[in-house]
């Protein structure tokens, strides 16, 4: 017999305790001899430090009292550790040790005075007796031991992992089950106790692990194998390949220990065994095994050549695929949990193989019979957005599965931060963009009312949406607007309405603006404006209704809020917000463009328009606002009137200053500086016209006067342009006109003289030209030029 402290039981007698039940005996009444004896040993002569009192009647074990009951645990351990003993006296004394443990001072009574007395002979017996009833005994007596002493357990754990190391162990027979079982059981309560880590105490772990591997190759019982799984789970919890203390890594076992895990996940049709494997597999797939395994088969490894690669993989497709067909639940839940981790880990080249062998077939149809309950579908979406980054093959599957997304997206919506929302919308997304017209008109309805029920959410402050989930959720409504079934859904417009504006609210509101999140608003307000554009449907009064809806927005929202936050917001924002402008006015046979043209000029669009230049003096930023200024002034003047801007954007200045210092200069035969000065007149002409001043009164006119002056010798001797002359009139005559009222600002005669003297000589249609009011009075009031003047009136009046 062995015994935990390395002693003969004899040996271990607690000598105060001895001499205390002998002054007692003294001090009582005259007792026979034999009696005295009978105290102090046990019927077989054990001595009385072996014998512990229990509370019941009677003895066990061999054991004898007075009134009380006791065990003798060294008739005990004769009893228990001899095969040719009684099944039903073993069975009976286990019983009366396990009642006895129930009474309050016998267990801590044991383990004060022999605490490893017991360990030896309760493994020997469990190693041994073959009855189902005697191990179960056993394994809770031996439970509660471990529970109640934290060095007990840990004899019990060296025990028990240098029995299973032993390369004479025998995996067929009940007794070896029986071992593992209590094995796992001391590990699951180690791993439970922080304060005592098991596996310190295993002395070769290496031995431990390669015997539990080598076992799973042999033929045995599904219950054998379930219990060799969940012992290896339990050592893998808790030996990492990181760990502090020196833990052995598993990594030297992966090759192996993953391929036989698989195939006994693809062979068993038990629960237990798959829960197990599943768990384990998971743990593996967790801690990097997977991808580690490759890594040693390549470095050179015997037992692993070039093509383990694609055999493990298909392997692990074929092994998850009855699994995911499971009737129970947490099957097809644990089964999901490991793919996900699998897919974490693997190369894109190994995902690709999972979609080409159905299993985004499989999660699909479990989605479809789960009625959207969320663990499993949580984990279902999980993989499928994981599944979906491969190149090819994915966009099939999700063709035919695109339906089953809906009701789940309907239902994640209504959760705020749900922690698979943004996967549905991801999945939904590249359904609708991948797959045009994949979805159906009814399914068009169901997205629209969902996500527009999220985006007033958002806004109103009720339901929270990151930005990514933004994103997405716009992208899948532009998606939607040029989806091919979306024209027969007219009815869906107002939801359309209230969507955007609740999208560009819920951006303008949030007090740090996301650049991407506020572009991608901007993105679903252009393609808003832009629906249904064939021209049977430019009439139907829900699309104009929309496109109305969309100027509203600019109008009321956008452009007070970017007038007043424009030295605040990032220059994307006002990028996309001045494309966003600039898109509904290159849309000339609508009538909404005029509309908002006249809206923008009114702004003072100009002079705005050069404050993003003064803040944002980049190249996009220039193209942008010179070529937003040529569409509006094209809307203003008609007839490609915004043609000269287009054509110089490059070199075109962002300082209206520089703008005036441009065309003070001579640009007398070069081609180039003319067409960048036409480019200029044309900007301030347009913009006075609305009242929009760049520069003060008298820069401007001292810029004009320059202009007259260093190019007169063109200007009297060559033809000039009616449009130019119009320009060049109605600025000078602006221009003088704030003169007069401030008697500081000098002019040139020499330079009104040139002027007057183009309006005699020039012919001009003053009725067709479209003048400032101010510069029209100055003008009239100008004796030199009377005679032309009168001359223009007549000639509008015969005309008439």
């Amino acid at each position: 017999m062995l015994f935990a402290d390395s002693q003969d039981p004899y040996d271990d007698l607690d000598l105060d305790l001895v001499e205390e039940e002998e002054e007692e005996i003294q001090s009582a009444a005259p007792t026979p001899h034999h009696l005295i004896q009978q105290r102090l040993c046990c019927s077989q002569g054990h001595r009385s430090t072996l014998t512990i009192q229990t509370e019941q009647g009677g003895g066990g074990g061999g054991g004898g009292g007075g009134g009380g009951g006791s065990i003798c645990l060294h008739c005990f351990s004769n009893l228990i550790t001899n095969p040719n003993a009684p099944t039903f006296h073993v069975s009976y004394a286990l019983s009366q040790l396990s009642l006895a443990f129930s009474h309050p001072h016998f267990l801590p009574s044991l383990l004060s005075l022999h605490p490893h007395f017991l360990t030896s002979p309760l493994l020997r017996s469990l190693s041994f007796f073959n009855d189902d009833s005697i191990a179960r005994n056993l394994i809770s007596l031996i439970t509660a031991l471990s529970s109640s002493s934290s060095s007990v357990c840990s004899e019990f754990v060296t025990r028990l992992a240098h029995l299973i190391s032993s390369s004479s162990t025998a995996w067929s027979t009940p007794s070896q089950l029986y071992l593992l079982h209590c094995f796992g059981i001391l590990l699951l309560h180690c791993e439970s106790s922080s304060s005592n880590p098991c596996y310190v105490h295993i002395k070769d772990e290496d031995a431990l692990l390669s015997n539990l591997v080598a076992a799973l190759q042999l033929p045995s019982s599904e219950e054998m194998r379930g219990e060799i799984l969940f012992v290896l789970y339990k050592l893998c919890t808790i030996i990492r390949k990181d760990d502090g203390g020196g833990a052995p890594s598993l990594f030297t076992h992966c090759p192996k220990l993953l391929h036989l895990l698989l195939e006994a996940l693809l062979k068993t049709h038990n629960d237990t065994v798959r829960f197990n494997c599943l768990a384990l597999l998971t743990l593996l797939a967790r801690q990097g095994c997977f991808e580690s395994a490759y890594t040693i088969g390549k470095s050179g490894t015997k037992s692993w050549d070039e093509e383990a690669d694609q055999l493990i993989n298909v392997l692990f497709a074929e092994s998850v695929k009855g699994p995911l067909l499971s009737s129970d639940t947490q099957i097809q839940i644990s089964t999901l949990h490991l793919i996900f981790h699998y897919l974490c880990c693997v190369s894109p080249e190994q995902i690709q193989l999972l979609v080409d062998e159905n299993i985004a077939d499989y999660v699909f149809e479990i989605i479809r019979l789960s009625e959207c309950k969320e663990p499993v579908v949580n984990s279902c979406l999980m993989v499928l957005s994981l599944l979906s980054t491969a190149e090819k093959g994915f966009t099939e599957r999700l063709v035919v599965g695109f339906s089953t997304l809906i009701p789940v997206l309907r239902y994640v919506a209504e959760v705020p931060f749900h922690p698979v929302q943004h996967q549905t919308l991801t999945l939904v997304w590249k359904g609708i963009s991948d797959c045009p017209g994949i979805e159906s008109v009814s399914q068009i309805e169901e997205l629209v009312i969902v996500l527009a029920r999220m985006f007033k959410g958002h806004n109103n402050g009720e339901m929270g949406m990151p930005a990514e989930i933004f994103i997405t959720a716009c992208s899948i409504f532009v998606a939607l607007l040029n989806s091919p079934s979306f024209n027969g859904t007219s009815n869906l417009v107002t939801s359309l309405q209230e969507t955007i504006t609740h999208a560009v609210l819920a951006c303008l509101n949030i007090p740090e603006k996301d650049p991407d999140q506020f572009l991608h608003a901007l993105y679903l307000l252009k393609e808003a404006y832009a629906c249904s554009p064939e021209e049977e449907s430019m009439n139907d009064s829900s699309i104009m209704e929309l496109r109305s809806c969309v100027v509203d927005i600019c109008k009321s929202h956008l452009l007070p809020w970017i007038a007043m936050a424009i030295n605040e917001v990032d220059e994307d924002i006002a990028l996309g917000i001045l494309e966003t402008f600039h898109f509904i006015l290159i849309q000339n046979s609508d009538v909404q463009a005029p509309q908002f043209a006249k809206i923008l000029v009114s702004s003072s669009w100009f002079s705005f328009s050069f404050e993003c230049l003064g803040l944002f003096p980049t190249e996009k930023m220039k193209w942008r606002v010179y070529l937003m200024l040529s569409s509006l002034v094209e809307i203003l003047l008609g007839n490609d009137a915004g043609q000269p801007i287009r054509e110089v954007v490059s070199n075109l200045p962002t300082d209206p200053i520089d703008l005036l210092l441009l065309l003070g200069q001579k640009s007398s035969k070069n081609t180039f500086l003319d067409s960048c000065q036409c480019a200029v007149l044309l900007i301030l002409y347009t913009s006075s016209l609305y009242d929009d001043r760049l520069a003060d009164e008298k820069s401007m006119l001292a810029s004009l006067e320059q202009y007259i002056l260093v190019n007169s010798n063109d200007l009297l001797c060559g033809v000039v342009d009616p449009l130019k002359m119009t320009q060049l009139i109605n600025l000078y005559g602006l221009s003088r006109a704030a003169a007069m009222m401030n008697h500081q600002i000098p002019y040139s005669p020499e330079a009104e003289r040139i002027l007057f003297h183009l309006l005699n000589e020039t012919e001009w249609d003053l009725p067709s030209s479209r003048i400032h009011l101010e510069s029209l009075k100055w003008l009239f009031q100008q004796e030199k030029i009377s005679k032309p003047l009168s001359n223009q009136i007549l000639k509008f009046c015969r005309k008439q």
